[in-house]
């Protein structure tokens, strides 16, 4: 298994790979942190194309080739297992060729055919639950994946929508998702993103991110998912509920300090 039950799962990277030059600083700055941090199983994430992008000009990413092999870059320069997200089941037989774990989008989260594709390549799938879905619901969504043979399953909360360009999150959604019988990881920087409140793209609230990391580990979440960015004013996605770089490393101290608190 790729989770170990002993460490905190992170699951960290910038939203879009951008470059050669945003994931090596990023991949440089896990490096350091999982020094200072042993408790951590770090996977670095990164996605080739936004392909729910709020309107038809917002900034895409790599594609598919390019952003994969600056996945496989990140796996052979800084040792770290990688994941990227799919939206459709004809690049599944690309992505399992690179990566460690596969993601399904919250969108996405109960496209059959996705799910089944994605349990066949025999690498871990991380299902986000989907805005739409209450936690209760995710027992369909990760029992399509047992059904299709998944080697193992992540489960990730995202907050759920609260009205118009808003999102919530459930703290019972860690207990309630971990009786499915996998593991739970927080998505903290979407958890705090304004759905299509940017004018044509989305927004974002990032001071919200270290509290609401905090209270899901004291909930009990088994792993963080933290976007982060050198630059996130100037990234091409995401960028106000991306972390900034430089901040990341004090913000998981704090987190793992909450994580080895609440097993104790």
């Amino acid at each position: 298994m790729l989770f170990d039950p002993k460490k905190l799962l992170l699951i960290a990277g910038p939203c879009s790979l951008e470059n050669e030059r945003v994931c090596r600083a990023v991949a440089e700055t896990l490096v350091a942190i999982g020094r200072a941090q042993p408790e951590l199983k770090i996977i670095f994430k990164g996605s080739f194309d936004k392909a729910n992008r709020t309107s038809l000009g917002g900034a895409r990413g790599t594609g598919i080739d390019e952003g994969l092999a600056l996945l496989a870059m990140v796996k052979k320069d800084y040792g770290f297992p990688v994941l990227t997200d799919v939206h459709e089941t004809g690049q599944m037989a690309a992505v399992a060729a690179v990566c460690d774990v596969i993601q399904i989008p919250a969108f996405l989260c109960r496209q059959t055919d996705l799910l089944l594709a994605a349990a066949a390549t025999g690498r871990v799938v991380n299902v986000k639950k989907g805005q739409f879905l209450s936690p209760q619901e995710m027992v369909h969504v990760t029992g399509k994946l047992r059904e299709g043979n998944a080697t193992e399953i992540w489960q990730t909360e995202r907050g759920t929508t609260f009205g118009y360009q808003n999102l919530v999150v459930d703290m019972r959604s860690f207990s309630i998702m971990r009786r499915n019988g996998f593991p739970t990881v927080f998505d903290a920087t979407h958890a705090v993103q304004l759905p299509g409140a940017g004018g044509g793209k989305s927004s974002g609230e990032r001071e919200f991110v270290p509290p609401l990391a905090k209270a899901a580990l004291a909930a009990g979440a088994d792993g963080l998912f933290i976007e982060t960015h050198p630059d996130p004013a100037n990234a091409i996605s995401d960028g106000p509920n991306m972390i900034p770089l430089a901040e990341l490393p004090a913000l998981l101290a704090q987190c793992v300090a909450i994580w080895k608190t609440v097993r104790a």
